[in-house]
């Protein structure tokens, strides 16, 4: 059963009843869109979220502001779009980590703060395998030397992340199960705090999408080392796959993707949607995001449906394979 049909059949806890009738507000939209980002500035989520964001304000004529509510490695901003009302009016900028996030909470005996099933799939704008950078004072120049280090010592290899089970958190933790590998994991409250860590040599290493990385990689100031991708990485051609090198289930991207409330009505998302198929066609959107380091991989309709469920299975399966984890 699809995570669509599941919001379709039963109301998950704490969603808003109410659905839009004959008095639904039209034209939508006629006031501010809040984008919801469930982490500080800087990761991922908010340097794709602000390009699309500001392209929408131009096609919708209305403010489109950024919200980042950060916290429980995005728990806390995915639960409050999940729980808001169902009239896109507040959407969520979510991570790969959104559809697992409830597994790890149940694996950790917790109540999970929304189920998948509270969130619907409207736009996908990007999707990439994660990389592992280094700083450039770091006398690691290749992932066989990163390996090799970390077997020497354990816990001695320390790196960054947006919290326990991120979008940051799980292709590290998925390399050290592949590779036998014992890290020290420093959390943080999101993707931008982590990179400042890493920068600031607070910690090793860092798994980072491409965009918030790729101006330091550029101007010298981060190495790369491997990708966790099938296939290398446009811009990063040089740069290996952990695939290549041997460990098939360090496999990993992070995607970002528009979300919408369950029950939030279909002609709603359609003109989400449309406006969304704009924003990709938007030509200093494109220029920002290519000049970012970021991928485009626009999908809506039942392409990002099926690439959504699909990849949330992958990483249900991934998060009860890892298991608890501190």
């Amino acid at each position: 059963m699809t995570f669509t049909r599941r919001a379709a059949l039963g109301a998950a806890a704490g969603l808003p009843l109410a659905r839009a009738t004959g008095a639904q507000e039209a034209p939508y939209p006629n006031r501010p869109v809040t984008m919801v980002v469930a982490f500080p500035p800087g990761g991922q989520a908010d340097v794709v979220g602000r390009p699309v964001a500001a392209t929408l304000e131009k096609i919708w004529r209305v403010p489109v502001p950024i919200q980042n509510r950060g916290g429980a490695a995005g728990e806390i901003g995915n639960a409050h779009v999940a729980r808001s009302a169902p009239d896109g009016y507040t959407l969520l900028m979510a991570l790969s980590s959104m559809p697992l996030l409830p597994e790890a909470a149940r694996i950790n005996n917790r109540t999970p703060a929304y189920e998948t099933s509270q969130l619907l799939p409207i736009t996908l704008f990007s999707a990439d395998p994660t990389v592992l950078v280094v700083p450039a004072s770091s006398p690691i120049r290749s992932i066989e030397e990163f390996i090799a280090d970390a077997r020497r010592r354990p816990t001695g290899v320390s790196y960054s992340s947006a919290g326990t089970y991120s979008a940051l958190h799980m292709p590290m933790a998925m390399l050290a199960l592949a590779a036998g590998l014992d890290l020290l994991h420093v959390p943080f409250q999101g993707g931008g705090p982590a990179l400042t860590a890493l920068l600031a040599g607070q910690v090793n290493c860092l798994a980072s999408g491409p965009g918030p990385i790729a101006q330091h990689v550029r101007s010298g100031a981060l190495r790369p080392l491997a990708t966790w991708g099938r296939s290398r990485l446009v811009g990063f051609e040089d740069v290996p796959t952990l695939i290549e090198k041997g460990y098939h289930e360090a496999e990993y991207y992070i995607w970002t993707g528009l979300f919408a409330p369950a029950y939030t009505p279909s002609t709603v998302q359609d003109r989400i949607r449309a406006a969304c198929r704009e924003v990709v066609e938007d030509a200093d959107f494109r220029r920002v995001m290519i000049t970012g380091g970021n991928t485009l991989d626009h999908r809506d309709g039942e392409a990002f449906q099926r690439f959504y469920e699909e990849d949330a299975a992958r990483l249900v399966r991934a998060v009860q394979r890892l298991g608890r984890l501190e």
